[in-house]
């Protein structure tokens, strides 16, 4: 089977399976590409995935690129993009021409009710993933982060490029070369 081919498939699979948005498909993508095809490491999918979401759009359709992009290079990162957008548009395509004749129906209702908690775990999966390597300080700083955005309105940018800042400081305080 080709390499594209195989790269596509992937992506295609998650993007058809994967219900909930962008943050619930990561644990999907991070169960392909380092559990079951062993494409990229942990640390790598890490950074990549950081990336992603440090990058403008959708963190799904920027993680596909990014990782499509590693494994075969430009090829890699288009193909990888159709791969996970063709099934989601075509459901959206299909969603928004009966939905308003379905929206009404109680199996319908129900049936998106019983998705919700199922969508919220898939989007504390990743969550989780991160934080399982993390030390106390940098959990600690997260949540500050996290009730920064949420509570108090901060620009995610913002905090983004002190992180970034915070982080080269912190390598130069310890004269650490910076890795490029």
């Amino acid at each position: 089977m080709s390499r594209y081919f195989e790269l596509f498939y992937s992506f295609f699979k998650i993007g058809l399976f994967t219900f909930g948005g962008g943050y619930a498909m990561i644990p999907i993508i991070q169960r392909e590409m380092i559990d079951r095809r062993h494409w990229i490491e942990e640390k790598e999918f890490f950074d990549l995935l950081t990336l992603a979401q440090s990058a403008p759009g959708p963190i799904a359709l920027n993680t596909a690129v990014f990782v499509g992009y590693k494994l075969y290079g430009y090829w890699g990162a288009i193909v990888s993009l159709l791969g996970v957008v063709i099934p989601s548009f075509s459901v959206i395509l299909f969603v928004a021409i009966f939905f308003s004749q379905i929206r009404e129906n109680a199996i319908v209702d129900a049936a998106f009710k019983g998705m919700r908690p199922v969508v919220v775990a898939l989007m504390l999966a990743p969550i989780l993933g991160f934080v399982r390597g993390m030390r106390w300080w940098a959990v600690a700083v997260a949540c500050g982060v996290a009730i920064a955005i949420w509570h108090f309105g901060f620009s995610p940018i913002y905090l983004l490029v002190a992180g970034a800042v915070a982080g080269l400081l912190w390598a130069a305080a310890r004269g650490k070369e910076v890795e490029r």
